[in-house]
């Protein structure tokens, strides 16, 4: 591992435990096993090296891989396909590697707003490709009425709480990533009654 590579490491780490607020240079460098003026040859601040580490996800050939495939999906109009993948990203993302998603929600708790705009900038692209998807199959009467934005919240919200219920708070589960991300796709799309069982009835 290269040097810039250990202190992102050790930075993240620390990042998803402590936050931005509560965690200094000289402890990176101390779990990176370097002088702290090693960190500032590489980064010029602990903003910086914060923002390095945000970066890493966005920048990684991973990542461009992803959406690529997920455009090939929206280009063959796989409803199915495009968001049973994308709900097996994020529940994957948390399976391989929770810190981030730690890191993200520390700089909600902390309220860091340079940290929360930075990923708002990395994420919102991605975001509204999805919503124009959506808007545009909607249009194509494939894909109910209502608010893209809420279609596909409701898609990443369900894999996102199911990330954080199994690896922040320890439910375990007896099921695989495709298993899981296909029950969960199937409960967004058809809800969780029996098809012959009317919504007037449950309510009522």
């Amino acid at each position: 591992m290269d040097r810039r590579r250990q202190l992102l490491d050790s930075a993240l780490d620390l990042f998803s435990r402590q936050g931005f607020e509560g965690t200094t240079t000289k402890e990176i460098a101390a779990a990176a096993g370097v002088n702290e003026a090693i960190i500032f040859r590489h980064f010029p601040s602990k903003q910086a090296l914060y923002t390095a580490v945000l970066d890493c996800k966005h920048e990684s050939g991973e990542f461009d891989s992803t959406l690529a495939h997920w455009r090939s999906l929206m280009d063959a109009n796989d409803d199915i396909g495009l968001f049973r993948a994308l709900i097996e990203k994020v529940i994957r993302g948390f399976r391989e590697d929770a810190r981030f998603h730690r890191a993200i929600l520390f700089a909600a708790l902390e309220g860091h707003q340079i940290g929360l705009q930075h990923h708002r900038e990395r994420s919102l692209p991605v975001f509204e490709l999805f919503c124009q998807y959506v808007a545009r199959r909607q249009s194509e009467g494939a894909i109910r009425p209502g608010s893209p934005g809420a279609v596909v919240g409701a898609i990443v919200g369900a894999a996102y709480h199911f990330g954080m219920m199994t690896e922040f708070f320890g439910f375990a589960h007896d099921s695989n990533d495709g298993d899981v991300a296909a029950a969960l796709l199937d409960i967004v799309l058809h809800g969780i009654l029996p098809s012959d069982h009317s919504t007037e009835k449950a309510i009522a």
